[in-house]
């Protein structure tokens, strides 16, 4: 079949248009779609959230996807190849699941671990951030935008577009511009970069006003401006400065009766809505010409799971993870020194795989940290378990032991309209079967409902161990929880405000029920989106844009006896491996972290553990950095971040040493939250954030405030034979090219020879830090400027490793010229695992400065 609109003129296409028309191109339909205009072939094109997979197009019933590392752990594997890999393998998730746009990867910069989105993030450091995210640009053949390119670094009223974050200009542009600066100038191919919130005003003219810098918006995107989520907060303003796509629909401000009000008093021309138009049509023309099997395709979404997924997913996953500590050669554990092993923690058989908000997707499969140490171990380990003690913000969702009344997985979904009174009546609307006890409607509604609206929820439950449970219930909406037709959860009467579903829910209200092993109970949640109670939602923002119920459970204990049970357990057995960290419900988009350590009793029950048996290693799932008060207490710590479908397999792989590690850490991991240099800058004062700690943010801070991290950046304090490797390394012969400069074409290379010194294949990674003469502006003494990994190395054998430099490398932001500079001067050259940690130093002269503007 053609498609005239392949190959129409985007000029004759926009006075083709009816002026309805073009406000219609303005904003989308629903929260995933643009709009199609059918009578011109004018296609609608699709978007999904994707930082670690791509989730598809509804949250109420998701497409199962694979589920890849959070960014975090991507970053630490200091992989460019690695990374492009990434972009092909999401490309073809985004295929086939009939989507050409990928909200991902997000580019901010990790000014404060307590960031709820801190996990999406690559990186403290600029340089390592932007290259890490341009390395996924094997993507842009399916599309791709960068979102959260600058300054998201917290997310208490991220909603309610009051923050301003205040950076002077030098900041602004050095450090969370110099990502997008990366990122541009590696992967040019990069199309968008999406959410540049305004603040107050509600208007983006360009990244100037957002950041005090002269870089125009076009220096990131091939789109006057990107399509801001929730980011829109006005009508004739943002659509003058330059915001194409109002997004998600439909739309709140441009609704064709206010925008063609607009029109007729002049405070928007014809011209400027035919430039926003021609901009979309431009924008969907492109991906029609680059996609048109999808584009034009049959919409439908689908899943794979291929053992070549599978295999891709688990290496990557291990690649991400870094061994910390590494005492007395705890790891990897083998069969000759070790016969029973104890598993500990509340994560061990939890499915924790990524963080919430953007990153949150159904995955096609889990192996759990339980199943994979179990199913991987050598032959003849014994393995024993122990809780030790809860984890959760939430009770945990019930999937595993959740049927329909007709007996298939999952629990019946059925709508119904309400009647004047607003009582449900006749028959349902429609039904569904769903496989989540988290029940998101903020993106899907069937036809033919009306204005008010009932769904209940029915299943049965059958626990596998007797014991009494507390149920919980949380809700954007009103809902009522009975077991056996007893009401339990009255979630509806009465309400408080809590967190939960970006700030529109409430708390979770709890009840307590009796359960035998196996034994069915009927259970049914009757939700509603009439308005909650009075009052209730007096402290919210947008309460109309979250529809939702979350029902889950957990076994009551009582957390003393559990402590000493997993102390007894560690004490009687060779090792013991404690799973724990943090999970969606404490890292996620719509909330920040309030304190640095792990929720519960988990400090408490590593540390009694460790002290129980020296030979613990700790496997931390956590997307950021956690407090760790207990590090002298265990031989072993393992940074597992969120490691995907595959997170069993890959901990298994690093575990009993399949996988030789090799990832170092992309941030800063502090003794205590009072050391972050952005720690008395993070909290909103008035609706704004001071940038206060200046240049210095992450391992630059601790530099120059004389401050001694728990675990720096790149690499542990630990000498390398005691952690990171299997092996060993050495540095040597470190050589410079000659350096050449022709006009802003600034080339230098660095070389060095890497040995393996150990007794095991092994990769390292060489990572190079410039320091710029003194030319009268404070600076951090090292920044990292290029990096490069050696892999599998063996045994006594080198490699010559080159990292190029660019005029990046030694670039500054000049506020007063407002351009990009460098001065003559001498430069110097440092080599090594870390900024901590330099092994190899040299120099160059520049004898001719040479600056530029945008990017």
């Amino acid at each position: 079949m053609s498609h005239p609109f392949l190959d129409a003129s985007v000029s004759d296409l926009v006075q083709q248009l009816t002026a309805e028309e073009k406000i219609k191109l303005l904003s989308g339909p629903n929260w995933w779609n643009t709009n199609a205009i059918h009578r011109l072939d004018i296609p609608a094109v699709r978007m999904s959230d994707g930082p670690n997979g791509v989730r598809g197009s509804s949250h109420f019933v998701p497409t199962p996807a694979q589920c890849l590392p959070c960014a975090t752990s991507m970053a630490s594997t200091f992989d460019t190849d690695y990374l492009f890999k990434v972009g092909s393998f999401l490309g073809e998730e985004a295929k086939i699941k009939s989507s050409v746009i990928l909200l991902a990867p997000t580019c901010n910069i990790q000014r404060n671990p307590l960031g709820g989105r801190a996990f999406e993030s690559f990186s403290e450091d600029p340089h390592l951030s932007g290259t890490m995210a341009a390395a996924r640009k094997a993507l842009q053949p399916r599309s791709n935008t960068s979102l959260e390119m600058t300054k998201n670094t917290r997310e208490l009223q991220q909603s309610l577009s009051c923050l301003i974050g205040l950076c002077a200009r030098y900041i602004s542009t050095r450090i969370f511009i110099g990502t997008g600066e990366s990122t541009a100038s590696t992967a040019p191919r990069i199309k968008r970069c999406s959410r540049t919130y305004s603040g107050r005003s509600g208007v983006l003219t360009e990244l100037s006003s957002a950041t005090g810098t002269s870089i125009p918006i076009s220096s990131f995107t091939a789109l006057t401006d990107p399509p801001h989520r929730f980011g829109t907060y006005s009508s004739d303003l943002a659509i003058n400065a330059g915001l194409d796509l109002e997004m998600p629909g439909p739309p709140r401000w441009r609704t064709p009766l206010l925008i063609g009000h607009l029109l007729s008093c002049q405070k928007v021309f014809g011209s400027t809505l035919d430039e926003r138009a021609t901009h979309i049509l431009n924008f969907v023309q492109h991906q029609a010409r680059r996609n048109p099997d999808v584009v034009f395709g049959d919409g439908e979404e689908r899943s794979r799971d291929s053992p070549e997924a599978r295999a891709f997913c688990r290496k990557l996953a291990a690649e991400g993870m870094v061994v910390l500590k590494n005492d007395q050669s705890v790891l990897p554990v083998k069969r000759e020194n070790v016969k029973s092993v104890a598993l500990i923690g509340p994560r061990v058989k939890e499915r924790v795989i990524s963080g919430g908000g953007s990153a949150a997707l159904r995955p096609t499969y889990v192996v759990t940290p339980f199943e994979g140490l179990v199913n991987n171990a050598p032959e003849g380990i014994e393995f024993s378990h122990e809780l030790g003690c809860h984890a959760h913000k939430y009770t945990p969702t019930l999937e595993a032991y959740l049927k329909t009344p007709s007996g298939e997985p999952g629990w019946s979904c059925a709508f119904y309209n309400h009647d004047k009174n607003g009582n449900p009546m006749g028959d349902a609307v429609k039904e569904y079967v769903l496989q989540d006890t988290r029940v998101k409607l903020n993106d899907f509604l069937p036809e033919g409902l009306g204005e008010t609206w009932t769904i209940k929820l029915r299943g049965t439950l059958a626990m596998d161990k007797t014991a009494e449970y507390d149920f919980g219930l949380t809700v954007a909406g009103r809902a009522k929880f009975y077991v056996n037709g007893t009401l339990t959860i009255d979630n509806w009467t009465k309400q408080r405000p809590g967190d939960f579903f970006y700030g529109q829910g409430t708390v979770e209200e709890l009840g307590t029920v009796s359960l035998t092993a196996g034994q069915p109970v009927d259970i049914l949640v009757e939700y509603t989106n009439t308005k909650p109670p009075a009052g209730a939602d007096s402290d919210r923002s947008q309460p109309a844009l979250m529809r939702g119920v979350r029902l889950g459970a957990v076994e009551k204990i009582d957390e003393k006896e559990a402590l000493v049970a997993a102390e007894k357990l560690a004490a009687s057995s060779d090792i013991a491996i404690v799973v724990a960290g943090l999970s969606p419900d404490w890292e996620s988009e719509g909330f920040d972290r309030p304190t640095l350590d792990m929720p519960g009793k988990q400090n408490e029950l590593i540390a009694r553990v460790g002290k129980a048996n020296s030979n613990t290693i700790v496997v931390l799932q956590a997307g950021s950095a956690v407090a760790m008060p207990w590090v002298n207490e265990v031989n072993g710590i393992i940074q597992a971040w969120y490691s995907g479908n595959e997170v069993g397999n890959a901990i298994s792989d690093i575990v009993y040493g399949k996988v030789n590690p090799s990832g170092r850490l992309p941030l800063t991991l502090p003794a205590r939250v009072q050391d972050i240099p952005a720690y008395p800058n993070f909290k909103s004062e008035n609706g704004k954030i001071h940038y206060r700690e200046d240049l210095f943010v992450g391992y630059k801070g601790y530099e120059v405030k004389g401050i001694k991290p728990l675990f720096p950046f790149g690499i542990s304090l630990r000498p390398v034979s005691y952690g990171l490797s299997y092996t060993t390394f050495s540095f040597s012969d470190l050589t410079l090219s000659s350096l050449t400069l022709k006009g802003l074409d600034f080339k230098l290379d660095v070389s060095v020879t890497v040995t393996n010194t150990g007794s095991v294949v092994g990769s390292e990674v060489v990572q190079v830090y410039i320091s710029l003469p003194d030319f009268g502006l404070i600076t951090p003494r090292l920044q990292l400027r290029g990096f490069a990994k050696a892999r599998d190395i063996a045994p006594g054998q080198s490699k010559m490793i080159t990292v190029k430099l660019d005029k990046y490398a030694v670039s500054w932001w000049d506020s007063l010229g407002q351009q990009w500079k460098a001065v003559r001067g001498t430069y110097g050259v440092h080599v090594g695992r870390s900024s901590v940690d330099i092994i190899l130093q040299s120099e160059f002269a520049l004898q001719e400065e040479f600056a530029w503007v945008g990017l």
